[in-house]
């Protein structure tokens, strides 16, 4: 059974990737997708843990978005958290330019669509 999250909440808490056991293709994998491309670079734009996951205008449903953010956790890229009703998250940059050093940099550059 998995566990609750913080705060009493029914859904599981989200599992993240430590950024140092994602291979570049992976990294490469999840920004290469045009709304977690999006995602990554508002989240980059937001200050941390202001962001809800609705809060995103990106043209998917809330069952894609989940599956994005999905990914993206799984890339080392994204964290989240739960706040009461409200799920949160946060750019793991520094996290990731440890384990990429410069690829958020290429790819939070608006000419690299």
């Amino acid at each position: 059974m998995s566990k609750q999250a913080a705060g009493g909440s029914h859904r599981a808490a989200p599992v993240h990737t430590d950024p140092a056991d994602v291979s570049v293709l992976t990294a490469l994998s999840a920004v290469a997708d045009p709304v977690r491309l999006q995602i990554v670079r508002d989240l980059a734009g937001s200050a941390e843990w202001t962001r809800s996951c609705g809060s995103f205008d990106v043209p998917v449903g809330k069952a894609a978005l989940s599956h994005h953010f999905s990914v993206l956790r799984g890339a080392g890229l994204v964290e989240q958290r739960d706040e009461g009703p409200r799920r949160v998250n946060r750019l793991r940059r520094e996290e990731f330019d440890a384990r990429f050093p410069g690829l958020l940099d290429l790819v939070l550059r608006a000419d690299t669509d």
